[in-house]
């Protein structure tokens, strides 16, 4: 039975994609800039219902931009998690571009992609963001550069805390942590690392027991001066203690 569930539930969630890409391209070009900000948002909150997972907030979501979100990043889940909880741009590897339905989803939502290997690309995606961030917009940036497991953070990269420094706008650490429902503890159906394929751990999280999802938003800080090592190192130890908290 647990099987059929999540097979039913499988394609009732890859009804919700397709009917989001029929919102992208037929519905969207009418859209005024909060019309679509508040469609992907209750698209993205509609697909954790399907899947079975509850979204918990704490702490306070940006009510506006600009704003540099900082999250840890554990699973592909992390991106549905938080558009639910507050539409961002985010900033994503190239390879997202390419996947099946998913790519055309993130394009649609204003995904900005880099090219992780590239430095030249890199300066461009700052630049853009820093553009991005003096219009106003909300971003948002896994800056471990990939998931981990969800129990341990990996080292923050610095680099594209460059776009906040440069338009001088604020940075809020995000905390992003999966719980059972029933238990409380750490849940790691949703992992997608190592040798993980995206299907597997899609299965993985359709199967498992209940589970919650976490958001923790801590407060916004300016740079200060800070230079970004520094300052990424400052936000791991702010996102650890929000995961903890």
């Amino acid at each position: 039975m647990k099987g059929l569930r999540a097979i039913a539930c499988f394609l009732r969630g890859l009804g919700h994609v397709l009917a989001g890409l029929w919102t992208l391209r037929v519905r969207f070009p009418g859209f005024s800039p909060a019309q679509r900000e508040q469609a992907v948002q209750d698209w993205a909150a509609a697909m954790l219902r399907i899947l079975g997972i509850t979204l918990e907030l704490r702490g306070t979501p940006p009510a506006a931009g600009p704003v540099l979100l900082v999250a840890n990043h554990i699973s592909w889940l992390d991106i549905l998690v938080l558009h639910a909880a507050r539409h961002c741009r985010f900033v994503s590897k190239s390879d997202v571009r390419h996947w099946p339905l998913v790519g055309a989803l993130a394009t649609g939502a204003g995904t900005l992609y880099i090219e992780r290997e590239s430095r030249r690309d890199a300066l461009r995606v700052v630049h853009h963001m820093a553009e991005s961030l003096r219009d106003g917009d909300i971003l948002a940036v896994f800056p471990e550069g990939t998931t981990s497991d969800g129990i341990s953070l990996l080292p923050f990269h610095a680099n594209l805390l460059q776009a906040a420094i440069t338009a001088q706008a604020p940075v809020q650490p995000v905390a992003l942590s999966f719980l059972d429902a029933g238990t409380r503890g750490r849940s790691l159906a949703p992992c997608y690392i190592g040798d993980d394929t995206l299907l597997a751990s899609i299965w993985r999280t359709l199967t498992a027991p209940p589970i919650v999802a976490v958001v923790a938003f801590g407060e916004p800080e300016p740079a200060q001066g800070r230079e970004r090592r520094g300052w990424a190192a400052s936000l791991r130890d702010t996102v650890a203690r929000l995961r903890a908290g």
